[in-house]
């Protein structure tokens, strides 16, 4: 068994303080904001909402129950890694939004709901999103947002969304009160909305067009600082005209800053473009997310060929 490498500790550790982190906000969202004004969310949070609200029961007690169940089965599917860190993230929530029960008992905003569902709504999705983005999961319907993000490019808000409606729709069961409803759909709406914004803005990635004399080492230096590859275009100044070398860099745009300095730093007088993309598939950014077509089986081909005849 390999020694793990000082940059794959370090990102670990990042990866555990960012979901902390992300667990806090959540908690605050839930804890404080939603749940005392019977406002109810999705997911796991939402369900232990419900039977919170119609046993007296802790929602933090049936959080955690749920959730170890789903864990077994999303064992399989999503591997260790992404269950380790979802247990811790389950264990972190439970821990955190049982401490903020226990520290804030004043009834924040009960005489506006309204706000109350849109700042709780911005916490939760907040915490979803940082957590998404950092390799984790709150549990519940993020497992199954994650599943299906693993397979096919569909937005993860969108498929929370989806499978939260029914979720939030049940909620009048125990409140009988439909503005509680609607107050939770509002919380849906901005949950998912801020859910794809975190996410999107840490992978969100840039593309440069570089046009230097010193185009060989800028080449070098992007390739070993921001450790991202170069293409190089042959191209044609249609003014000058002359033949001149242009750099084709993919990176994240995080790393923005960085390509900027070192390119100031070897050719301040370089020619350089950046873009903004919609999304990179490839070594180093996403894997392609579609469904691969099954070969025909030679009686399946022979059956159509008979068909079309």
């Amino acid at each position: 068994m390999e020694k793990p490498t000082k940059a794959f500790v370090l990102n670990e550790l990042k990866d555990y303080v960012m979901i902390t982190i992300a667990m806090i906000s959540y908690s605050i969202g839930w804890t404080i904001f939603l749940l005392p004004n019977n406002i109810s969310t999705g997911g796991v949070a939402g369900v232990s909402s419900i039977l919170f609200w119609g046993t007296g029961v802790p929602a933090q007690f049936y959080y955690f129950v749920i959730n170890a169940i789903l864990l077994v089965v999303a064992l399989r599917i999503l591997g260790w890694k992404f269950c380790v860190k979802t247990i811790y993230a389950v264990v972190a929530l439970t821990a955190a939004s049982t401490i903020a029960a226990g520290l804030y008992h004043e009834h924040w905003l009960s005489d506006q709901p309204f706000m109350a569902a849109i700042i709780g709504a911005v916490f939760c999705g907040s915490g979803v999103g940082l957590v998404l983005a950092n390799n984790g999961s709150t549990g519940g319907t993020d497992i199954i947002a994650a599943i299906v993000n693993k397979y096919r490019d569909i937005s993860l808000g969108r498929v929370i969304m989806i499978c939260d409606v029914f979720i939030i729709s049940s909620s009048y069961l125990v409140l009988r009160d439909f503005e509680r409803v609607l107050y939770g759909y509002v919380v849906l709406y901005v949950t998912a909305f801020c859910i794809d914004w975190v996410i999107n803005s840490m992978r969100s990635s840039v593309q440069f067009f570089i046009i230097s004399d010193k185009y060989e080492e800028i080449g070098e230096r992007i390739n070993h600082e921001p450790h991202r590859g170069c293409t190089v275009i042959d191209a044609h100044g249609f003014y000058s005209g002359k033949e001149v070398k242009m750099l084709f860099v993919l990176a994240n745009k995080r790393q923005s800053d960085m390509i900027f300095r070192l390119i100031n730093e070897v050719d301040p007088r370089a020619f350089v473009s950046q873009s903004a993309v919609i999304g990179v598939y490839g070594e180093g950014f996403d894997r392609f997310k579609v469904r691969r077509k099954s070969p025909k089986s030679p009686t399946a081909a022979s059956a159509a060929s008979t068909a079309s005849a």
